[in-house]
């Protein structure tokens, strides 16, 4: 042994040479390096480029061929007494912590050799019995780590003479068990997890500490903060979750520290030179505001011309909306290819079928799925995607207000969903960057170059029988490639389809329970939410006050609802649909309850017409219940006006339907006690005045077309 010095730790710490065994540049191997590099290790890789000879580690024993490179490498330090050798595994490691406290720390095991150490005996439990007690710790050896002085750990590889397939960490055990070879090499375990933290069995005992503007891995069980963090057998999705942070990735302090990392620029490029895209949409159930969605992929900031348009659908109703998207907008793009319900094939297989364009084609330099229930709001979303430079990358999107998203953060046992420490902070935004995790679906960018040279197999959505998202994930993480999610922007969200429907025209209006955001985006005007602060609050007349409501599209789709349902009244006094059965003043009109809408009505009163009156009407307060909410037609040969009349509520709102001079001449409404008028009434906006008492009005005559109105009566 070397005495422990000051001068002596430091000589060490330039002469600690770290060797791995990659044949691939894989997303761990990188991963590794990274980690390597930011605590300045000297790394020697073996092997980078070879075939991999070693067998299939994952599945049995075998890695042999390590032993075998390891003691080639090490012939020249067989002799070279200053060096400390550091050997560890890459695909599945991450320095937590630099060379000074890995040389301190082994100093202190006052060994020549230190083997990592895990709960788990492997590959032959038999062997047991032979391994020396230990009272505290750790007791079988792990041969995915290990550090010694040059000379004993050549003198540990040197008798290796096996096949490449046979088990590197048998040989080492059978050394270690033998009682003159351990004692002769000096050789013990790391049992406390100073140096070397083996996840498998240990899971319960890791969790991250902040400190420093640096993260670290502690194994509370023996209070220790491992300088080596190896994700052994089958605990690779936590090692990933603790490479999201560590050594220094995301902090508190500095938030995301790869973000900027590796990216590439779209930023000045003609339309020519941006990459070629395969944009693969899916529609596997019925779902609201598809209609937006096409809208949203044609309003893409990206040149059409490098983007190609794959679509399957397996909904008839909602055929129309795809072949009006190709009709209207299909010769903008590269190229566009549909298939359709009737050519009956399944999800997984279409989803293959899509992959599998961009395979194919070495032109496609990007495929990004997305399903249809998927609502980018980020037009640049395809652009900021791309210049992230993942392999495979997702943008977070969730459900409104929700914490259900697109990604899980872990998994259980049997592979489905759990939730990781980190998944609220993600979902909300709490913690913003680049995460890399074992599940992503509905929306998802690929490198093109990926599915040309790695993902080859053809069938990436099928894995025993797990469903065509989760047999992808599968797929992909069996290969070891990284997904990650992105929540660097607001990318958008995930609709609810839970309560799709087709038996109305326009069904989207009765998505304002389901998917409130995409009601209101649809409906609702877009100065609505600024009528107080921009002062668009009109008053034209007395108490009479006047504001925008909703869309051109919102008039549109109730008008044509109404007129599809049909059933006018006769404007008559008697009227069945009313309490008593009678109508003073009697409209040619349709109930919103007639036609399935007076919950949904309410709704939108409640949301959006009760602010509103709190504002307007100080010291009011009204959960705005309406018992009667109508929908009224006039026309010149039907009903051209009506007389004048107060209202039975304490205040009405009149939404105008359509445009007067364009849909219809003449029409408002005049206020008899103020002798005050509205006419030409603006499409979308609502008049809200007081009902029973001051506010005696009349409807002013159409003169010609049709005229369309919207109104309620509203009590507290």
């Amino acid at each position: 042994m070397f005495p422990v010095t000051n001068s002596l730790f430091l000589f060490y710490a330039e002469n600690l040479l770290v060797f791995t065994v990659a044949t691939k540049e894989t997303d761990g191997f990188k991963r590794f390096m990274r980690s390597a590099n930011f605590f300045n290790y000297t790394v020697k890789v073996l092997g980078l480029g070879e075939e991999w000879t070693g067998g299939d580690v994952s599945k049995t024993s075998g890695g042999g061929q390590k032993v075998r490179m390891l003691k080639q490498a090490l012939e020249s330090y067989a002799t070279k007494k200053e060096f400390v050798i550091l050997f560890v595994d890459s695909y599945d490691v991450i320095f937590a912590s630099g060379p000074e406290e890995l040389l301190k720390k082994f100093h202190q095991a006052k060994h020549n050799v230190v083997f990592a150490a895990e709960a788990f005996i492997w590959p032959n439990r038999h062997l047991e019995a032979q391994y020396p007690r230990v009272q505290d710790g750790k007791r079988f050896l792990n041969s995915g780590g290990f550090i010694g002085f040059a000379p004993n750990v050549y003198q540990l590889v040197e008798p290796w003479d096996l096949q490449d397939k046979e088990d590197d960490q048998l040989f080492y055990t059978k050394t270690y068990l033998d009682p003159a070879k351990r004692a002769s090499l000096n050789i013990t375990l790391d049992h406390r997890c100073r140096m070397f933290q083996n996840l498998n069995g240990a899971l319960d005992e890791v969790v991250l500490k902040f400190e420093d503007n640096q993260v670290r891995a502690r194994n509370m069980a023996f209070n220790t903060l491992p300088v080596i963090i190896h994700g052994n057998g089958p605990t690779k999705m936590q090692l990933n979750y603790l490479g999201n942070y560590i050594p220094k990735v995301w902090t508190f302090e500095t938030g995301c520290t790869e973000c900027e990392k590796d990216t590439i620029s779209l930023e000045g490029k003609k339309d020519s030179e941006f990459p070629t895209v395969l944009i693969g949409i899916f529609i596997g159930q019925l779902t609201p505001f598809v209609e937006n969605f096409f809208e949203r992929l044609v309003n893409l900031n990206f040149p059409k011309k490098q983007l190609r348009i794959f679509i399957h659908n397996t909904q008839t109703h909602h055929e129309q909306h795809v072949w009006k998207f190709i009709e209207q907008h299909g010769d903008e793009y590269q190229s566009v290819k549909a298939v359709g319900p009737d050519e009956e094939i399944a999800n997984a297989d279409a989803r293959n079928m899509g992959i599998d364009l961009c395979r194919q084609d070495v032109t496609c330099d990007y495929y990004f799925s997305v399903d249809i229930e998927v609502v980018l709001q980020d037009r640049d979303v395809l652009k900021n995607l791309i210049e992230q430079n993942r392999s495979v990358l997702a943008p977070l999107i969730s459900r409104h207000k929700k914490l259900w998203s697109n990604f899980w953060g872990a998994l259980s046992v049997d592979g489905y969903y759990a939730r990781s420490e980190d998944y609220v902070d993600i979902v909300q935004r709490r913690r913003i960057g680049l995460w890399n995790v074992p599940y992503i679906s509905s929306v998802y960018l690929i490198q093109g170059t990926l599915l040309q040279s790695v993902l080859t197999e053809k069938d990436l959505y099928h894995a025993s029988n797990l469903d065509a998202d989760m047999a992808f994930c599968h797929n992909i993480r069996e290969q070891g490639i990284f997904m990650y999610i992105t929540n660097k922007l607001e990318f958008g969200r995930i609709l609810s389809v839970a309560n799709s429907h087709t038996d109305h025209l326009h069904n989207d209006l009765w998505q304002i329970f389901e998917n409130p955001q995409d009601w209101e985006e649809k409906y609702i005007h877009e100065n609505y939410s600024s009528i107080m602060e921009k002062k668009i609050l009109l008053q034209p007349c007395p108490d009479v006050y006047w504001f925008p409501i909703f869309t051109e599209r919102g008039c549109d789709d109730i008008v044509e609802e109404m007129e599809h349902f049909g059933e006018w009244s006769s404007g008559g006094n008697k009227d069945k649909r009313i309490q008593g059965g009678y109508e003073n003043v009697p409209t040619i009109d349709i109930h919103m309850n007639q036609i399935g809408y007076e919950r949904e009505w309410q709704r939108f009163l409640r949301d959006y017409i009760a602010p509103l009156t709190e504002k307007i009407y100080p010291g009011y307060y009204t959960k705005a219940h309406s018992f009667l909410n109508f929908v009224v037609r006039y026309k010149p040969e039907e009903q051209p006006s009506l007389e004048p009349h107060h209202d039975a509520s304490t205040f009405t709102i009149n939404v105008a339907l359509n445009k007067a001079g364009v849909d219809y001449e003449g029409g408002g409404c005049r206020f008899i006690r103020y002798n005050c008028s509205v006419q030409a009434p603006r499409k979308g906006w609502a008049l809200m005045h007081p009902g029973r008492l001051t506010h005696y009005h009349e409807g002013l005559p159409t003169t010609s077309g049709t005229r369309y109105i919207v109104v309620s009566f509203i009590d507290p």
